[in-house]
Order: C-alpha cells, then structure tokens, then sequence
C-alpha cells in the first residue's frame, strides 16, 4: 500500500480521528480548569472589593456620626458669639454710676438694638401682629376673648412679642381677641 493509499483507507481515517479526539477531549479539560481559575480569580477580586466599599460606607457612617455630633455640640457657639457684644454693652453700662437717665435710656436702646440684629442674624424674627389682624393660631395665642366691635377672633392687643427662628415659631405672640357677640 502507497502512502497515499495509506491516508484515504477507512482505518487510517478511523486512527487519525481518534487520534485527534483524544487531544481534543483533554483540551476541553484544560479550557474548563483556566475558566475556573479566572472565575476565582474574579470572585477573589470581587470579594476583597466588596470588603473594602464596606469598610468605606463604615468609615464615611463614622465622619458623618462626628460631623454631627459636632454641630450639635457647637451649634450655639456662633450664637453666642452674637450675644457677648450684648453682654459687654449691659456691663459696660452698669459700670458707670452717675449716669442721667437719659444715658441709661440711649444705652438701653443701643443695646436693644445690638440683641435685635444678634437675633436677626441667626434667623430669629419677631412675630408682632399688627391691632385688627386676623388671629392665626400658627403664630399667635389668645390669652383671653373680649367682646368688641372688631370681627370675631381680631387681634386686639398685643401682650407679649412672640419669634420664629428659620420659620418655625420659637415663641407665638400673646394677644388678646375680640368675641363674637
């Protein structure tokens, strides 16, 4: 038999195929271990990135918990530094001992006016409903009724101012109301 009589027969075709299966068969083998070990290495990778984002989001919970705590815990520094000019104004004034009342009253409202721009500052507005407005019951508390020619529930005096600070009431104004008659 020639070479080539060789290479065209069946059994030569059959030795060739199975030759060629049995690489073929532990190549599969081997492609399927390398994709296992990439996989684990993938899980491995994607592991340790979970760990360190949890180790992230628990450092950023523990600034954010002490950025908190802080501006509680100094929250009113900037409004006190609003009120010792204040401070330092009512105790200038009451060092001086043979002020006229005239003094006291010009120091009194220039010291007024110093807590009033302190409190506006820090958002604290006053709450002084005008005689003849309508009551709001958000902003104002009827301490008593009184009859008068007014529509009913009319503010009729003002008792006591009353303050919101960031527009929520601090203090609601003390007023007084007209009845229904």
């Amino acid at each position: 038999m020639t070479e080539s009589e060789k290479n065209h027969s069946p059994q030569a075709g059959a030795e060739a195929a199975a030759v060629s299966t049995e690489p073929t068969s532990i190549d599969p083998l081997l492609e399927a271990q390398a994709q296992l070990a990439d996989v684990q290495a993938k899980n491995a990778e994607l592991a340790e990135q979970y760990l360190r984002a949890q180790a992230d989001l628990q450092n950023t919970r523990r600034r954010a918990d002490e950025e908190v705590s802080k501006a509680r815990k100094f929250a009113v520094e900037s409004f006190a530094e609003g009120l010792l000019p204040v401070m330092d104004s009512l105790e200038t004034g009451l060092v001086i001992k043979d002020a006229s009342p005239e003094q006291i009253r010009e120091g009194a409202s220039a010291t007024l006016n110093q807590l009033k721009s302190a409190l506006s500052r820090h958002k604290v507005i006053e709450i002084n409903p005008a005689v003849g407005t309508k009551f709001d019951p958000h902003q104002h508390q009827a301490i008593s009724a009184v009859p008068s020619e007014q529509e009913a529930g009319t503010v009729i005096t003002v008792l006591q101012k009353g303050y919101t600070i960031a527009e929520r009431v601090l203090r609601p104004a003390l007023v007084t109301v007209s009845a229904a008659q």
